[in-house]
């Protein structure tokens, strides 16, 4: 079972910006996430054995402190850090090579997904977007699994991005891992598909500086956030207290 002061986690954006090349898996978790690890087995071993894992939370900062954690992150690294540190480096990487990069986006549907390319090509002109849109299904057939990672091994990508909502994502990507002929960063942001379309808009940076998108995001989607939010949050320190007196 996973127990959230005996993880490796990523301290800080320092760290994040120098993970080397290569076929690398990255992985977020809040306390939302944690919580579905208990009931989720395969969830828990994707974060526990992915390459790194990025505390997307303030939570899971003040916790890792809390109870004297192996890893104390210094600050919250969100998805939409990940994302943007990752695209900022690949349109770097690109200008001094002086050929195009592959950006792969598998999640979301083909809507969201024309408004990812439209906004990359103006955002990042050096970067090549490839997308695939998944049907929308709690469990894919071995057939469009197979559709799934042939789109991702034929386009090549120099960075991958799987966006189809934790926990589905993590496990589809932990699953498939072996079966993906990549080299490149792979990381699981979820609602940054729709951060980045502009289908949901991000918290104001002072809610972000003071540790609140959580309540932004409940406030602004109060029926389909207030079990994450409020249930969720109950969950996660409970769990918490629990480390805690194991601990002592």
């Amino acid at each position: 079972m996973l127990r959230l002061k005996e993880l490796t986690i990523v301290p800080d954006l320092e760290t994040l910006k120098a993970i080397p090349e290569g076929k690398v898996l990255i992985n977020t978790i809040n306390a939302y996430s944690y919580t579905m690890t208990k009931t989720d087995r395969l969830f828990s071993e994707a974060l526990q054995k992915g390459d790194y894992l990025i505390p997307d939370g303030a939570s899971i900062v003040k916790a890792c402190r809390w109870i004297g954690a192996k890893s104390q992150p210094r600050e919250r690294i969100a998805g939409w850090d990940l994302f943007i540190t990752e695209m900022n480096s690949m349109e770097e990487r690109a200008i001094l090579s002086k050929t195009k990069k592959t950006v792969m986006f598998l999640g979301s549907s083909e809507k969201t997904l024309g408004k990812i390319r439209e906004k990359a090509a103006h955002d990042f002109p050096h970067l090549s977007i490839k997308t695939f849109s998944p049907p929308y299904k709690p469990v894919f057939s071995d057939e469009e699994n197979a559709e799934m990672l042939a789109a991702i091994n034929n386009a090549c990508p120099d960075l991958l991005w799987i966006g189809m909502t934790a926990p589905k994502q993590e496990k589809w990507l932990y699953t498939h891992w072996q079966q993906l002929n990549i080299h490149c960063h792979a990381g699981t942001i979820g609602a940054v598909f729709d951060f980045y379309a502009g289908n949901v808009k991000r918290a104001p940076r002072w809610w972000q500086e003071h540790s609140l998108e959580w309540l932004y995001r409940l406030l602004s989607e109060p029926k389909r956030m207030w079990k994450r939010y409020l249930i969720g949050n109950i969950k996660f320190i409970w769990y918490m207290i629990q480390e805690k007196q194991t601990r002592q």
